[in-house]
């Protein structure tokens, strides 16, 4: 099935059709949203390495993940674990879509994956081995592995499709760019169908000292279950997760045409710099702001429409209070009244993931009427003032929804969602 470029000045609607997840909260779509419905956080200890040396000592870990359960054994062998989380996400989200690609154009269907730190943890795995026995040691695939572009890749070559494909490394914002600029392929004829989200697999001691080394990440060690809690005042860094997401993105018409399942339509994506710092956002907000009016005038909405907000909500003494000042500053009004929720108190930061994660459970709030809950949010910050979601979360009726990515470096990227009509 195809579909013909646009005519010049005309704008193609896109429909999210697919969830692929892999998170701490569980594999698959349906583990991700029965997740969310059991509103408590899933860090814990860290057990992939001793984490001794460092000030942090917890996760979000994907434990429940084996490769061999979803690629025959070679192909696994040849993909580190950010590839084979690249992979079988877009394996599950493409089921999830029922989408054919023997009957697609795959030259009309692309990829576009996030991620902060591609196969570094991989790459720190085959360093040991060099030390300690040269470089015999090390496996033939480490070249190909570890680059970022190795997600986009890989999920190419997996499904034969060759269409627009890129795997962009702005850190946390990462897995929110990559579903924006898909949906921007689509909107703009360029693509049928994109595979779009983020994959990150950070647990190393390099990775994660490295972020224990600049004080970032939350040293809550003796209650990892509350050491992730954004927006809350008792709140002291951020934790480490892994995992991926990818979602299907569509050509309106060809998805309604097919009968696809469609969680929500994507309306507008917007992206800014705070050229400020490299982790620290800029403390007036103006640019987190700025992408959001981006998005939402690329949406062709006001503020006051938003029914919910998926904050960042990183769990950082920096961000939280920025991000509430910059949603503030963009409903206005309507600040006191739209939910926001800040879903990290669930699964960690998955760095460049995270996005992704957030994109996948904006769309299954639209389609199921229900908001999750800010875990572990007990008494909000003095600087954090809006009306977020705490207990077992909120059954609404919602139609439109902002999902907010901001990371290190000042990128900004917000999504905006529809219910779908």
């Amino acid at each position: 099935m195809s579909t013909a470029s646009r005519p010049p000045g005309e704008r193609r609607r896109v429909a999210l059709t697919g969830i692929g997840a892999i998170t701490p909260l569980g594999i698959g779509r349906e583990a991700l949203w029965q997740g969310l419905r059991d509103p408590r956080s899933r860090v814990g200890p860290l057990t992939r390495f001793d984490p001794a040396p460092f000030r942090s000592h917890c996760a979000a870990q994907v434990d429940d993940f084996d490769a061999a359960d979803h690629l025959d054994a070679r192909r696994a062998k040849r993909l580190d674990r950010f590839g084979q989380f690249s992979v079988v996400a877009s394996q599950l989200a493409i089921a999830d879509a029922t989408l054919d690609l023997a009957r697609e154009d795959r030259e009309r269907v692309g990829t576009m994956m996030g991620t902060a730190l591609g196969g570094v943890g991989y790459a720190e795995e085959q360093l040991g081995r060099y030390l300690q026995g040269g470089l015999r040691a090390v496996d033939a695939t480490l070249a190909l592995a570890v680059f970022g572009g190795a997600a986009s890749c890989n999920i190419a070559i997996e499904f034969g499709v060759s269409g627009p494909n890129s795997t962009n490394a702005m850190s946390c914002a990462s897995g929110a760019m990559a579903i924006g600029e898909g949906f921007r392929q689509i909107r703009d004829g360029h693509a049928d169908v994109m595979l779009a989200g983020g994959a990150e697999a950070p647990l190393a001691p390099l990775c994660f000292g490295a972020f224990a080394l600049i004080r970032a990440m939350s040293t809550r060690n003796d209650d990892p279950a509350h050491a992730s809690r954004p927006f809350d005042r008792d709140r002291d860094g951020f934790v480490m997760g892994e995992g991926a997401t990818v979602v299907v993105l569509e050509e309106w018409s060809r998805a309604v045409a097919r009968g696809a399942p469609i969680y929500a339509e994507v309306l507008g994506y917007g992206t800014t710099n705070d050229a400020h710092h490299m982790t620290a956002p800029r403390p007036d907000g103006a640019q987190a702001a700025r992408a959001m009016r981006q998005a939402l005038a690329d949406a062709g909405i006001g503020p006051h429409e938003l029914g919910y907000v998926n904050a960042h909500g990183s769990s950082t003494p920096l961000n939280d209070p920025t991000e509430s000042s910059a949603i503030r500053q963009v409903l206005g009004t309507a600040a006191d009244r739209v939910p926001v929720s800040g879903t990290k108190g669930y699964y960690g930061h998955a760095l460049g993931a995270s996005g992704a994660f957030e994109a996948a459970i904006s769309a299954l709030a639209l389609s199921r009427d229900w908001l999750p809950p800010t875990v572990n949010l007990g008494t909000p910050d003095a600087g954090c003032d809006l009306p977020y979601i705490t207990g077992d979360g909120l059954a609404s009726r919602v139609d439109l929804v902002m999902s907010n990515s901001f990371g290190f470096g000042g990128i900004n990227a917000v999504l905006v969602f529809g219910r779908h009509r």
